[in-house]
């Protein structure tokens, strides 16, 4: 019987360890099935079999022995004269059982099968990698850095497979070097030229959720559920969180002891700053809490147009809107509701003010707009902070910032 060694001749059979037996032999099968077919014209009489174990691979024909003259399918029949050379115990009916030598194909049909086989196998491993990663999107893994690029950075997994985790991908404050291992959430699995680009991600917000998972024991075990999350990464981030047990805080279960649970997340991410607040399905309560730190005095609610107009003390103000006003940003993508932010003065002896609306002549309505984003809505307010600040905490250019407060303190030296 003739057979040949695969061991060596398809190396890939040892590195395809993550594909199944069978699926591998029946390549391999298809594989010869197509030389067959090529140099007889069909395989229906031939059997390739292979051992997977040892890389053996033998190709039998099988043929009918009929008398002598009686031929009528030469790739199914065979003469008994013909058949007495090969075995001289043959009888006409029976079956004739032939190797077929592998080297009767030519030495080009062999080297395009091995070509052919290897990309077919390629072609198995890059499947086998998709479906591996698609089942794990939204899970978190351990991958060491291999190589770092200014837009992106390569990672390894366990198995050598190579993972992306791009520059948009990771908080600001990352700083990563080869051969450091890092954690991060499978986003999603992209194909660039037929092949396989595995994303990762922290910043998203389930790289956050799968934290969470790991380091409470109640939101793993579904006692608490994360309704919720919204992330400014490496700045602020805000988890909206729900007991099914009565007897469980879900805010002081997640948070710890001392703040034990929550740490260890905090230096994940760089220090990002994360609000924990009850899930609720009273609006105006859950617009209080997204807005922690700051205490809100009181609230004018439309749900038709999904708008909150929200009103504070002057020292509360600054919280509410937070740093490069990303707390009330959050705040807006954790309720859906558009938040406007006032002073409250009642109780205070007011000074003379005037709303800035009343300059909408002398001032464009998308600066005054930009201003009352920050919680400025009148003269006073905006030249009670700093051209500083307001550069800080706005959009605006510098220039635009003094000829605001040029037109509202000439307004006051009028009157």
């Amino acid at each position: 019987m003739a057979s040949i060694n695969l061991i060596e001749a398809f190396q890939e059979f040892k590195d395809a360890e993550n594909i199944d037996r069978p699926t591998m032999m029946k390549v391999v099968e298809d594989v010869f099935k197509t030389l067959l077919r090529k140099k007889y014209g069909s395989d229906d009489n031939f059997d390739v079999i292979v051992n997977a174990e040892k890389g053996d691979l033998e190709i039998m024909r099988r043929r009918m022995i009929v008398n002598d003259g009686e031929v009528n399918d030469p790739l199914a029949e065979i003469a008994y004269k013909d058949a007495a050379r090969i075995e001289p115990d043959f009888e006409v009916g029976e079956e004739l059982y032939e190797g077929i030598d592998i080297m009767d194909f030519g030495r080009r049909a062999i080297l395009a099968a091995k070509q052919t086989l290897a990309s077919r196998i390629g072609d198995l491993k890059k499947n086998v990698l998709v479906k591996k990663y698609h089942d794990r999107i939204g899970d978190i893994i351990n991958a060491e850095v291999y190589q770092v690029w200014k837009k992106e950075i390569l990672l390894l997994d366990e198995d050598g497979n190579e993972l992306i985790l791009p520059k948009s991908e990771q908080i600001p404050q990352d700083y990563f070097k080869k051969g450091e291992s890092i954690r991060a959430v499978v986003r999603r699995v992209d194909l660039k030229n037929n092949s396989p680009v595995i994303i990762l991600s922290r910043t998203s917000p389930e790289f956050l959720a799968k934290l969470l998972e790991i380091e409470v024991p109640e939101i793993f075990d579904g006692l608490i559920v994360i309704k919720k999350i919204v992330r400014d990464p490496g700045e602020r981030a805000k988890v909206a969180v729900e007991s099914f047990d009565d007897r469980i805080d879900p805010v002081g279960a997640c948070v710890g002891m001392k703040g034990s649970r929550i740490h260890g997340i905090v230096r994940e991410l760089k220090n990002e700053n994360i609000d924990v607040i009850n899930w609720t399905a009273n609006t105006q309560l859950l617009i209080q809490r997204s807005l922690t730190p700051a205490k809100i005095t009181t609230m004018n609610l439309n749900n038709e147009s999904m708008q909150a107009d929200v009103y504070l003390k002057p020292d509360q103000v600054s919280l509410a809107i937070g740093r490069k006003g990303v707390n009330i940003k959050l705040a807006q993508e954790l309720t859906g509701f558009s938040i406007d932010v006032f002073r409250d003065n009642e109780g205070e002896v007011e000074e003379f003010d005037i709303d800035l609306e009343e300059f909408s002549d002398e001032i464009e309505t998308w600066i005054i707009d930009e201003l009352k984003r920050i919680g400025c809505d009148t003269a006073r307010s905006v030249l009670d902070l700093t051209a500083e600040e307001l550069e800080r905490r706005t959009d605006l250019e510098r220039e635009t910032i003094d000829d605001v407060r040029k037109v509202l303190e000439n307004e006051f030296k009028k009157e």
